[in-house]
């Protein structure tokens, strides 16, 4: 019998979670691990009681006003993944010093400046995001982090 790696069974869950985004741009979920146990999960979209995108004849506001990928993220309605998995995290009380995340996507530099101060020691992801700067910082503060094949 073959059994998948950790990373993928990890990753597998982490595209499962990205199901859930309510984003209409982009499905990404994220997965925190450690000790091989999830702690928290995470997807994109809107904060609680919030009209999703899409509802109530909302758009996508960074479509509507033509922002590319990776730039101005705080013109948006939603959380990262990466963000709602550390806040979850944080909302039930559950450290994430050591841990793993596993993204669809490589993290924003948002996100990776939270990731680091969550103390999560390594990152892996799937999909490119064009964010140089949060791939220089994650390897200036020493976070191991590598594109799942």
């Amino acid at each position: 019998m073959s059994r998948p790696s950790w990373d993928e069974y990890f990753m597998g869950i982490t595209r499962l979670v990205a199901g859930r985004s309510t984003c209409l741009r982009r499905q990404v979920g994220a997965v925190i691990v450690k000790d091989k146990r999830i702690i928290a999960t995470g997807y994109n979209g809107v904060p609680i009681n919030v009209a999703h995108c899409g509802e109530d004849g909302r758009g996508c506001l960074r479509a509507e006003r033509g922002i590319p990928s990776g730039e101005r993220q705080e013109l948006c309605r939603g959380l990262h993944a990466e963000q709602n998995a550390v806040i979850q995290a944080a909302l039930y009380g559950v450290s994430t010093e050591g841990g793993t995340v596993y993204c669809t996507h490589q993290p924003c530099i948002t996100c990776a400046k939270m990731i680091i101060n969550a103390g999560i020691k390594r990152i892996v992801y799937c999909g490119s995001y064009p964010d140089e700067l949060a791939r220089e910082i994650l390897k200036e503060a020493g976070i191991d982090f590598s594109v799942f094949a």
